[in-house]
């Protein structure tokens, strides 16, 4: 085996040159799966399907929770008649009203509104009862805080009464520890 040190021949396709034209570039089309409306329904996903942006192929249960309830048709019709900025919302708002009415048959969102009504009356009740209380014992905390500066005024009334008693003589302040001059000691010795 002779190497001359062209090793590049051996590894590049030899092109003939009897062409002239380069070969037709690849075109940088991807292949995409299609989008889950048209896996489900078993048909080709157009370039401009209309349910492709909504209905992603990694989530084929969201088309078919809408589909059972609606139908594709409708759902394609519903579409092509909003404006392309309500669309998402519009099937966001689709598949769970479709997933209310499989829950619950008969009520659907009707029944999940009902429900959540009805929480919040009864929360609103427990709010007003726990105010009522509140506002109850803030009345009994002001009314113990007066009996119990009532009960403390009448002492402070009664100790300036016995100050002025020992204004006159007649009893010993109570404040005076002195117990040299008790009021039971003479005067005179």
């Amino acid at each position: 085996m002779e190497s001359n040190g062209d090793t590049s021949a051996a590894t590049t396709p030899i092109i003939s040159s009897s062409s002239s034209s380069p070969p037709p570039p690849l075109s940088p089309r991807v292949v995409l799966s299609p989008c889950a409306a048209c896996k489900i329904l078993r048909r080709r996903c157009a370039e401009k399907c209309v349910l492709a942006p909504y209905f992603p192929p990694t989530d084929p249960a969201k088309f078919t929770i809408a589909h059972r309830v609606f139908g594709a048709s409708n759902i394609i019709k519903f579409l092509q008649e909003l404006p392309e900025s309500q669309r998402s919302d519009a099937v966001n708002s689709m598949v769970y009203e479709a997933e209310a009415r499989i829950r619950d048959p008969v009520y659907g969102c009707a029944g999940a509104i009902y429900h959540l009504q009805r929480q919040v009356s009864e929360l609103q009740a427990q709010l007003v009862k726990a105010q009522v209380e509140m506002v109850n014992m803030q009345f009994q905390s002001s009314t113990l805080l007066e009996l119990i500066y009532n009960m403390d005024q009448p002492n402070q009334e009664q100790d300036n009464m016995t100050f002025e008693s020992n204004d006159l003589g007649f009893l010993e302040d109570n404040a005076n520890t002195n117990s040299s001059m008790l009021w039971w000691d003479p005067l005179w010795t």
